[in-house]
């Protein structure tokens, strides 16, 4: 197990003047002065050290703060790695690319990553050979299937679908895919023995 950190801002109120550059410059939002005093939001905070580079009155120091955990063990030849995102940390784009640093050398690495097409899909799918689009054939299920391709394509990386509990909704994931030229790899049924 190894904790993963990064580097956020922590001001000093005592030598803040609450000259508001540290706000302007965050792009995120991280930052904001009220009342002279400079408040800092660090679900927003991106960790690119601007703020306390630019702080005139060197208020602004960085400290460690817990992402997560990225863990490792071994069943028979196979190695499993799986990250633990900090509870409250919202950004997984940094832990899942350190999993993929882990994971990194030779042979197969299949990785699983949240649902969705957030920062951590986009992280976890970039530089990968090949994508696997697990879906539901119901209206969110398209709906989510319709950015992932979209996410995919603009990403350049080849993929395909799987459709889970295939036969609980309509036609719409097989005519999406027809239509896009998406090949649908699998089905698998909703079944308790299968799960």
């Amino acid at each position: 197990t190894a904790p993963l950190m990064r580097q956020v801002p922590r001001v000093d109120e005592q030598t803040c003047t609450g000259c508001g550059a540290c706000a302007r410059f965050c792009h995120f939002n991280a930052l904001a002065v009220v009342r002279d005093r400079a408040l800092v939001f660090l679900e927003l905070c991106h960790s690119c050290g601007g703020c306390a580079r630019l702080c005139p009155e060197k208020a602004i120091s960085e400290v460690p703060q817990l992402v997560g955990q990225v863990e490792s063990g071994h069943a028979g030849n196979v190695r499993f790695i799986q990250g633990r995102l900090g509870v409250g940390e919202p950004n997984a784009s940094r832990l899942i690319r350190a999993v993929k640093k882990e994971a990194s050398g030779p042979g197969l690495t299949i990785m699983d990553c949240p649902p969705g097409t957030a920062c951590s899909f986009v992280a976890a799918i970039e530089d990968a050979d090949y994508v696997l689009l697990v879906t539901e054939p119901t209206p969110f299920g398209l709906h989510d299937l319709k950015i992932a391709v979209t996410v995919a394509e603009k990403i350049g990386v080849p993929f395909g679908v799987v459709v889970n509990r295939a036969d609980i909704g309509g036609p719409g994931i097989h005519e999406f895919c027809r239509s896009r030229g998406v090949p649908v790899l699998a089905e698998i049924p909703n079944d308790r023995d299968v799960a």
